[in-house]
């Protein structure tokens, strides 16, 4: 039904009064419940979410460290003690090996060194050559000082007489030496020896090439075995006058 633009639109009253209302265009469709306004979206369960999610993350990740830190240190520790452990096989081998060797070093050569160190030498010639030695290292210890080579050269008991007629032992003999930069040279002559059982002397001559001039000592030096080898006991020694 159109209503005419000029038209008006009467109405009556309880009163049987007709009024007449201004005519108003008709309005747009609204459809019911049209007008509420829709309800604001709220964050806070997004970010609960979120929270509660990276809880859970992290809480498997603590579970996950829990289970396979611990495999991982023990494979790590197995691994450690399986190295330490052949190491130790390897070096109880090397140990059995030397052992062995020297056993057998000690086996081959046992007759020479149980009569060495068990009894003195019988042969003159093979202690002449064993004191000769011996002198010799005496003298460069004397020459150098060397109270280590004179300590072992030496027995505990060793008296000697010097030049001057003096006795002197073992302690005051280590006590008074001195480097002596004065011999160039020295020889043996005359060298003999009396083997007595296991005690042996030995008696010649020194010759001492000096820086200003020569000079010769008549000397015994006497000998006993211990311990498997021959130490000095005593000696004597007197300077040889040039005519």
């Amino acid at each position: 039904m159109e209503f005419a633009p000029d038209e008006e639109t009467r109405v009556s009253s309880p009163r049987g009064e007709k009024t007449i209302v201004a005519y108003e265009p008709p309005r747009a469709y609204v459809p019911p419940g049209a007008h509420l306004e829709q309800p604001k979206r709220r964050a806070w369960p997004w970010i609960l979410g979120i929270l509660g999610l990276l809880l859970l993350v992290l809480a498997g990740m603590g579970i996950a460290a829990a289970i396979f830190i611990p495999r991982m240190l023990e494979q790590a520790a197995n691994q450690n003690s399986r190295a330490n452990s052949n190491a130790n096989r390897n070096e109880r081998s090397n140990s059995n090996k030397s052992s062995l060797n020297s056993n057998s070093n000690v086996n081959s050569n046992s007759n020479v060194s149980e009569d060495q160190l068990e009894s003195a030498p019988t042969d003159a010639a093979l202690v002449l050559g064993q004191l000769t030695e011996i002198e010799n290292e005496w003298t460069v210890a004397n020459i150098n000082a060397d109270k280590k080579a004179l300590d072992r050269i030496l027995a505990d008991d060793y008296v000697g007489q010097q030049v001057n007629g003096k006795s002197q032992g073992k302690a005051e003999y280590l006590n008074t030496i001195e480097r002596d930069s004065t011999i160039q040279k020295w020889d043996f002559e005359s060298l003999k020896v009396d083997l007595k059982g296991e005690r042996a002397s030995l008696s010649g001559i020194i010759n001492l090439q000096l820086r200003d001039r020569n000079v010769s000592y008549q000397f015994t030096d006497k000998f006993v075995w211990r311990d498997g080898r021959w130490q000095a006991i005593g000696s004597q020694v007197s300077e040889i006058t040039q005519s």
